[in-house]
């Protein structure tokens, strides 16, 4: 596999597989497994702005949402260890495409009730986002590039919407550009897992402008391990040339990620507070 400018390895190929098949294929043999560990944190953000807005049934904007992998995790109560052994099974493989979509539509009106959320996924890959939607995991989708333009006027309204925003591993592929060009609509409250190789400052910055407050979680989150040791070795050199110490982390052989709050109305802090009493899985 290639590597990209990060000296990561790219995984663009699985992303415009018609189906997310080869997608937990790939990343099941690196222990891909920031979405599981994001879960609870992203439940929580969801129950805290229930109870301050009063909003029964709140839209959640998921950015760089691929197959949809966790709007799936919340709507219908999996983990990712369960994705993965559907999705690798030798009744999924055999399964034509069609079956598959109808199976997992399936699953989903079996868990519909469970809990109110409406879900809009955000991603510039077409097919990802095509499964997605067919398959019940996501209500609507935004097929767009807003690192290099503006929403187009039927996706701007569906931003307007927009109460949450949630991201596990885009920021720093996604920048500034975009989340700005998200928040100017509706202000929505802001839930980013970055890898470690990325500044989130940048955004913090662009979002200040706007009225956004940010605060940090504690901890980090493994993301995944390295392919190999090449990209290990090119992990560190870009986290020491960003001045962040990977000793005890990356040097053992994961990626990590740290959970970023923003919201407007400069109560960030007291949200990251609260967000900080989950227990993670």
């Amino acid at each position: 596999m290639p590597f990209d400018s990060t000296g990561k390895i790219s995984f663009d190929d699985i992303y415009t597989e018609p189906d997310p098949r080869a997608y937990f294929g790939t990343l099941g043999r690196v222990d891909y497994q920031i979405p599981q560990l994001a879960k609870p944190y992203f439940t929580k953000l969801i129950k805290e702005y229930r109870a301050e807005r009063g909003v029964a049934e709140p839209t959640v904007l998921d950015i760089g949402c691929s197959y949809g992998v966790n709007a799936a995790l919340q709507r219908c109560d999996a983990t990712m260890d369960e994705l993965y052994d559907y999705y690798t099974s030798p009744d999924a493989r055999t399964l034509d495409h069609e079956a598959l979509v109808s199976a997992d539509r399936h699953w989903v009106r079996a868990h519909e009730g469970s809990d109110d959320i409406r879900f809009i996924g955000l991603d510039n890959s077409e097919p990802a986002l095509t499964y997605a939607r067919s398959a019940g995991f996501i209500d609507d989708a935004i097929h767009a590039d807003l690192e290099r333009e503006d929403p187009a006027p039927e996706q701007q309204n569906m931003l307007a919407g927009v109460d949450l925003v949630i991201s596990t591993g885009c920021v720093g592929y996604v920048t500034e550009r975009t989340i700005a060009r998200i928040a100017r609509g509706a202000r929505p409250w802001m839930a980013h897992f970055v890898l470690r190789m990325f500044s989130y400052d940048p955004v913090a910055t662009r979002l200040a402008e706007l009225g956004y407050e940010t605060a940090g979680i504690e901890g980090v989150f493994r993301q995944r391990r390295f392919t190999s040791a090449q990209e290990q070795s090119q992990i560190l050199d870009t986290l020491s040339s960003a001045g962040v110490d990977s000793d005890g982390l990356e040097t053992e052989g994961w990626l990590y990620a740290q959970l970023y709050i923003s919201r407007p109305a400069g109560a960030a802090r007291q949200l990251a507070c609260a967000m900080n009493t989950v227990s993670p899985q």
